[in-house]
């Protein structure tokens, strides 16, 4: 991994637990901390942890997609922070812009400009863990100041970039890790609510990636704070309804309307995307939906899994869509199938 050997790529793949992204041994990206990393025989392993795909070595794709496609994305990647035009893509890699177009909305699903766009906004987060103030972590991103450009990254972060800067000062965490029919659960609390619900299939994980969420921020294990609320975790699995908790978390005001969407929908239904969308007033907004869902930090008590595509499919769960279809099976009074 160190060395970067792509002769390694199809033996496996390696999962950071500070931004929660797994890459292929020869990714440019910068390396990351021995504590951080763990290591997966393939890519769907890596995801059912919770781990998404790098959008720079796309671990996902490789041995499996157009050269061009690889080519292009890289080309995107050095780039940075400059923006390349979809002519100049095109060019680099001796596509039409067209073809260009096609081949990144069929095999990424989304366009050059959004990969490009979600590429910043991964570094702004890694700009931000390691300690370099907003608006030079903006700049070195490729971001202007804007409020605009603020709110977006907010949205895509979790949290304020702001927050994300302070990494949890002043805050106490306590937290525990309990087995569930899903494997293992991570509860965190600060002294006003739940601020954490982590599914994974190992504990250390789950705990590296509250300590780097909140590395600032007082934690320590708790069982005997959290008693109560395990016990109303561990009823919902046994086929109780939604646990009224309280909650602290941070969200941007779009968040918000998402989060209390989600909350809004009754115990063994579905909503899409789109109907999101819709309920708060931002029909143009399903892709933002889906990211918002995807920064919930707190899994049941704001129900994310009950989101699917329009088509009804089962799309982009953080802690894996094997858990979400038992999520909702259970809920439905059905094993998975």
């Amino acid at each position: 991994m160190e060395r970067r050997d792509p002769a390694f790529d199809h033996a496996f793949v390696f999962g950071v637990t500070s931004t929660g992204v797994y890459c292929r041994p020869s990714c440019p990206a910068r390396r990351p901390r021995p504590e951080h990393v763990v290591y997966f025989r393939t890519p769907l392993m890596a995801r059912r942890e919770g781990f998404r795909a790098c959008l720079r070595c796309k671990p996902d794709l490789a041995g499996g997609c157009p050269g061009g496609l690889l080519a292009a994305c890289e080309f995107i990647g050095r780039q940075s922070p400059e923006a390349p035009t979809l002519a100049r893509i095109a060019r680099h890699v001796g596509w039409s812009p067209f073809h260009l177009q096609r081949v990144f909305r069929k095999k990424l699903g989304v366009s050059p400009k959004e990969y490009g766009r979600r590429l910043r906004f991964e570094r702004l987060g890694e700009e931000l863990r390691i300690g370099r103030g907003v608006a030079p972590a903006l700049y070195a991103a490729g971001f202007g100041s804007s409020s605009r450009v603020y709110e977006q990254a907010a949205a895509q972060l979790g949290m304020s970039p702001a927050t994300l800067s302070r990494k949890g000062a002043g805050m106490s965490i306590a937290y525990d890790v309990v087995a569930c029919p899903l494997g293992k659960a991570l509860i965190g609390a600060t002294p006003l609510g739940i601020c954490a619900v982590y599914f994974g299939n190992r504990e250390k994980p789950l705990v590296a990636e509250l300590r780097t969420r909140f590395p600032k921020a007082g934690i320590a294990r708790s069982p005997e704070l959290l008693r109560f609320a395990k016990a109303r975790l561990k009823a919902v699995f046994e086929g109780a309804r939604d646990p009224q908790l309280p909650l602290d978390i941070r969200a941007t005001a779009f968040q918000a309307k998402v989060w209390a969407s989600l909350r809004a929908i009754p115990f063994g239904k579905t909503r899409t995307y789109l109907e999101i969308a819709r309920s708060i007033g931002r029909p143009a907004a399903v892709r933002a939906v889906g990211t918002a869902c995807g920064a919930n930090p707190v899994s049941l008590l704001i129900p994310c899994h009950r989101v699917v595509g329009t088509d009804g499919r089962l799309h982009g769960y953080r802690w894996g869509l094997d858990r979400k279809k038992a999520l909702l099976a259970r809920e439905r009074g059905s094993r998975p199938g």
